[in-house]
């Protein structure tokens, strides 16, 4: 009996039918990009105080200087306090010349702002003084969205189907990310926040359907912490060009933060920018027709004449044949069972390595949020520093092949990890009147972050057995994933010494990547098939050949098993 990844095989397992699909991810990944860091723009510092109008009933002719000198109290730097006035009395004008005000309390009828400034969240909703911490929650909240999405639209697509899923993950993202250009609260913003970014997760996990392929799993429905593109065309590429593709989707992210920055540097209005944001997403829907269902999921729930139609329709696509004889072979597969979240902690092997790698998944996603998220604190224009933030990651994702392949695998991540860390780490002890260089260290920290999740993807997958892989990258994502929404809150500790957040960023990852001197390296070993072996992979006679065709040999020999196969970077 043939296997699918066979029939692929015959079918052209890269061919134009595939790359159609990775171009059509170009989409998704752009609105990712946009609702990942869209915040950041609708936010902007403008000066404020509290409204103290209440003092135009006793001296409607006051000038705006003169009102402000009888209400507002003066802090130690002698500008007018922010956050605080001078409690209304029920005196004359003349009795309030006279004596003055001493009492003071919080603003009561809320703030005034510049006038002729663009509408934006800080404007609209008071997001100042005790409410300011509702920019950084709401950031949280949109990650713990992607947390609840991917637990969410994981098991639904493995029941109903990729491509339905898909659609309803785009349909909801465009539904609700142009609400939020409308909503009048700022917790149904939140809220409309938080599905959105539960739909980013039902469009950028990738998830697949046997749960077998080492690079690009994101096993236990959890997906990666970054977003790659829709598992309906990640199975239908072959084994060794899913990395390759998978590294054209980060592109594609890293171009879309780049058109994030333009896109926000010309439209100021929150509004119209969320609605030029949301709007495109729409466009996906005119390519229904050739986004297809999973070939693989298809086999797996025995819908065999419906695969075998569209692996027709991908062969004519790659003006290959596929012999009639060989999709009669076809038969319908059952899924492959993982093992359960005890296993990972039964050997003392694999307990190591998964705690290791938990906490090399979440130090990552610490430094890597914490620093795209604190592009407005660096000095220089939010504009450029997000253009670089974008730009940088490209070189990263691509230098990272390099990297993996002459200097392995643990080597690289723990360097990558030091390196981010220490850049924070430095930039805490930068003046704030060096904008300068604390963008171009945390740039480079924002390089050395973004190529330690590539790194991260191979070897948490090369680490784990098969039968504990997808339970294990599972694992790891997710603790990614509450790193993503502790992030945002992490900032939050800068109201009692600015330095605070920085700090956090940047010992964590430096304490992940000392961590990873204990763990085995991975690169030109064989892939482990079971939680048995009490020592690390043994490497293999034929790695340098294995990594140009993207195969290992499995530990009982030559097998045309995806779960024994790997893509060496």
């Amino acid at each position: 009996m043939s296997g699918i990844g066979e029939i692929l095989k015959a079918a052209g397992d890269f061919g134009r039918f595939q790359k159609w699909l990775v171009l059509l991810s170009v989409i998704p990944c752009f609105s990712v990009s946009f609702h990942q860091f869209c915040q950041l723009f609708m936010v902007p510092f403008v000066p404020y105080h509290c409204d103290t109008s209440w003092i135009r009933a006793v001296g409607p002719n006051l000038t705006e200087e003169e009102q402000l000198n009888l209400t507002l109290p003066r802090g130690t730097d002698g500008q007018f306090e922010q956050c605080s006035m001078y409690s209304p009395v029920d005196w004359d004008l003349d009795s309030i010349l006279a004596y003055g005000l001493n009492d003071t309390q919080k603003c009561s009828n809320g703030w005034v702002y510049p006038s002729g400034q663009p509408p934006s969240l800080l404007t609209e909703f008071d997001l100042v003084c005790d409410r300011k911490d509702l920019n950084d929650i709401a950031q949280a909240i949109y990650m713990a969205g992607l947390l609840l999405g991917s637990m969410i639209f994981g098991p639904m697509s493995d029941r109903i189907g990729r491509r339905p899923v898909i659609l309803i993950s785009v349909f909801l993202q465009g539904l609700f990310g142009l609400g939020i250009a409308f909503v009048p609260h700022f917790y149904v913003y939140m809220a409309f926040r938080c599905v959105v970014g539960a739909s980013v997760s039902g469009i950028t996990m990738t998830i697949l359907a046997l749960g077998k392929h080492p690079v690009c799993l994101g096993g236990n429905h959890l997906d990666y912490s970054e977003p790659s593109f829709f598992p309906s065309a990640t199975e239908w590429i072959g084994v060794s060009s899913r990395p390759k593709a998978v590294l054209t989707s980060h592109c594609y992210f890293a171009i879309g933060q780049m058109i994030l920055a333009g896109l926000s540097y010309g439209i100021r209005n929150w509004r119209l920018l969320e609605i030029a944001g949301s709007v495109p997403i729409f466009a996906f829907f005119f390519f229904i027709r050739v986004l297809p269902e999973s070939a693989r999921w298809l086999v797996t729930k025995g819908r065999i004449e419906e695969a075998k139609k569209l692996l027709q329709k991908a062969a004519a696509t790659n003006k290959r044949s596929l012999p009639p004889e060989l999709l009669e072979q076809l038969k319908p597969e059952k899924e492959a069972k993982s093992g359960s979240f005890l296993d990972l902690f039964r050997k003392k092997h694999l307990q190591k390595v998964t705690l290791i790698m938990s906490c090399v998944w979440f130090v990552n996603s610490i430094v890597y949020y914490g620093l795209s998220l604190n592009v407005t604190n660096f000095g220089l224009d939010i504009y450029l520093t997000q253009l670089a933030f974008g730009a940088v990651e490209i070189p990263a994702r691509v230098g990272c092949i390099f990297i993996l392949q002459r200097f392995g695998r643990r080597k690289t991540q723990a360097v990558l990890l030091v390196l981010s860390g220490l850049v924070c780490l430095v930039i805490t002890g930068i003046p704030e009147d060096q904008p300068v260089t604390t963008t171009v260290l945390a740039t480079i920290g924002k390089f050395a972050a973004s190529a330690s999740f590539s790194t991260s993807y191979v070897y948490a997958a090369e680490l784990f057995p098969t039968v504990v892989r997808q339970t294990g990258v599972g694992l790891c994502s997710m603790s990614a994933r509450v790193a993503g929404i502790l992030a945002p809150l992490i900032r939050l500790l800068a109201q009692y010494h600015g330095a605070i957040p920085m700090a956090i960023f940047g010992s964590a990852p430096v304490l992940g990547g000392l961590l990873c001197v204990l763990l085995p390296e991975t690169r030109g070993t064989e892939l482990a098939d079971d939680t048995g072996d009490g020592h690390p992979p043994q490497v293999c006679k034929n790695a340098t050949s294995g990594s140009q065709n993207g195969q290992v040999k499995g530990k009982g020999g030559d097998q045309d098993n995806e779960s024994t196969k790997t893509t060496y970077f």
